[in-house]
């Protein structure tokens, strides 16, 4: 569950949310809509900035998911992202489990995810 103390960000144009403004001191911290971190704390504008500039493009990424009893994280695509839930299904052939493979993960993403 996303903390009420983040923000959420929304698109200028269309009103669609990009992610949210994490407070940090004096400083915000921009993150996708699943607490992914995209940047370092920098002011508000620059934050906010961050977020328009990047937009939901990460959606389309190829991240890697450190998994428990594996040492090398395996190839993943985001299939579901909101505030609620995130959802990934594997696209690493070399892992032991199917192709496709769907593995739901906490929000805020607890930093087993990484973007390639």
């Amino acid at each position: 569950m996303i903390p009420e103390a983040w923000a959420a960000y929304y698109r200028q144009d269309d009103g669609e949310l990009l992610g949210y403004l994490v407070p940090d001191g004096d400083s915000f911290l921009p993150v996708t809509v699943f607490g992914y971190e995209l940047g370092e704390p920098v002011d508000e504008y620059d934050a906010s900035y961050v977020l328009e500039s990047i937009g939901l493009s990460y959606l389309a990424d190829t991240w890697a998911l450190s998994i428990a009893d594996r040492s090398e994280p395996i190839s993943v695509q985001i299939v579901e992202a909101s505030p609620e839930a995130l959802k990934v299904k594997s696209v690493d052939y070399g892992w032991e489990q199917d192709y496709g493979t769907i593995i739901e993960l906490p929000v805020p993403e607890p930093g087993r995810l990484r973007r390639r």
